[in-house]
């Protein structure tokens, strides 16, 4: 069984884009849709993951292949016909002998 049939779920890739700002001078912030990706999603058990001062508990891990995302992400699943968004805190790159494999991100749910 090859890696990529482990991939049973889908998520998309959302990026943040700033465009200009508004009458306040604030930024315009928006969040664009890049890829639709095959992923696994599973339950970390009580992972803490240190954010500058801050110490976050991950809600669910992420395993993909090696696809463009990073810590300034967000991802958005259909789960039971909601739509759920969760923002990525830590990604990090498996390797084998060869190169990058896949990754594997811990999220939190955006409330």
């Amino acid at each position: 069984m090859a890696y990529s049939d482990l991939l049973i779920n889908t998520y998309t890739i959302k990026k943040l884009v700033q465009a200009g700002a508004d009458a306040y001078g604030n930024p315009n912030v928006s969040w664009n849709d890049v890829a639709d990706v095959a992923c696994r999603v599973s339950t970390p058990t009580g992972k803490e993951i240190k954010i500058g001062a801050e110490v976050v508990i991950a809600d669910y891990k992420l395993f993909l292949e090696d696809d463009d995302i990073d810590e300034q992400d967000r991802v958005e699943m259909v789960v039971d016909g909601v739509t759920v968004t969760y923002e990525v805190l830590l990604v990090t790159r498996r390797q084998n002998g060869a190169g990058t494999h896949h990754r594997e991100c811990y999220l939190r749910t955006v409330r």
